[in-house]
């Protein structure tokens, strides 16, 4: 897919700088985004300041502290490990959500309009050694276009001993994986688990600080946190196309903040315009 200099670079790519306390602010060059749409993924390294990391801990952790117990073996994977619609309970979160660098970014590799699809917390504390197998983004509430953006900013340094994610490069070009659940596996936040090639896959190790962003089909996995002494938090954010509908859902559009351009949907337009 190519796309035009006008979507590589737009005008007004700089235009929301106004957290740079706490983020850093940057465009993908041309040959960034050949090697997205060849690999399916990007590191961004830094893409948080260090009075940013700060902020983002501390008022992630206030959120999943007064929401969240000690891992429970017995409990699902969502919830031991996810807090949804952490923008709600957390200012930094919400300006890095809104306003923040990958705003940007995701216009650049999915277009000029552009609404959050998703923000969530992502963690695997200390003593969660349960993994999440193989699957797509987009097979847990597929949205079309098939352009949509995962974005996951580690807020602590992720490797192999804490549950960092895996991933397959390129795996992206296969499409959509059709995936069905019944209700009783819906009702009961059953994984979606497909096939993959376990020797493809390469560790996305990150520091800190760092953003990792995929694309929607893109397959991915994480293994359980080993290190009995460190946590791996994640901050998973979510773009899409500003017009993009639930394929489940009898193609109603995603309900998602705006946060550059437009939508021909009047309730897209609406959404979370208060925050």
């Amino acid at each position: 897919m190519k796309r035009s200099e006008k979507l590589l670079y737009p005008e007004n790519i700089f235009d929301m700088n106004k957290h740079e306390q706490y983020f850093n602010y940057s465009f993908l060059s041309k040959e960034d985004i050949n090697l997205f749409d060849e690999k399916g993924f990007l590191v961004i390294k830094k893409i948080l300041t260090p009075s940013g990391l700060t902020q983002m801990r501390e008022e992630c952790m206030k959120a999943w502290n007064a929401q969240k117990q000690a891992f429970d073996p017995s409990k699902s994977w969502l919830q031991n490990s996810l807090l949804v619609n952490i923008h709600h309970q957390s200012s930094v979160a919400r300006n890095y959500y809104f306003e923040g660098p990958l705003v940007d970014i995701a216009s650049q590799i999915i277009g000029p309009n552009i609404k959050g699809a998703t923000s969530q917390l992502t963690f695997k504390m200390r003593g969660n050694t349960k993994p999440f197998g193989w699957h797509q983004d987009n097979g847990y509430g597929e949205l079309e276009p098939y352009n949509a953006l995962t974005t996951l900013t580690a807020l602590d340094d992720t490797d192999r001993g804490n549950g960092c994610l895996w991933l397959i490069p390129g795996s992206h070009k296969q499409g959509q994986i059709k995936v069905k659940q019944t209700e009783e596996q819906k009702t009961k936040q059953a994984e979606i688990i497909v096939d993959a090639d376990e020797d493809l896959a390469v560790p996305m190790e990150m520091e800190a600080g760092d953003a990792l962003i995929f694309n929607c089909w893109m397959l991915h996995k994480s293994d359980g946190n080993y290190a009995g002494d460190r946590d791996r938090r994640i901050l998973f954010l979510r773009y899409a196309d500003a017009d993009a509908v639930e394929v489940y859902n009898n193609r109603k559009p995603r309900l998602g903040r705006l946060v550059k351009g437009s939508s021909i949907f009047e309730e897209v337009r609406a959404f979370e315009k208060e925050l």
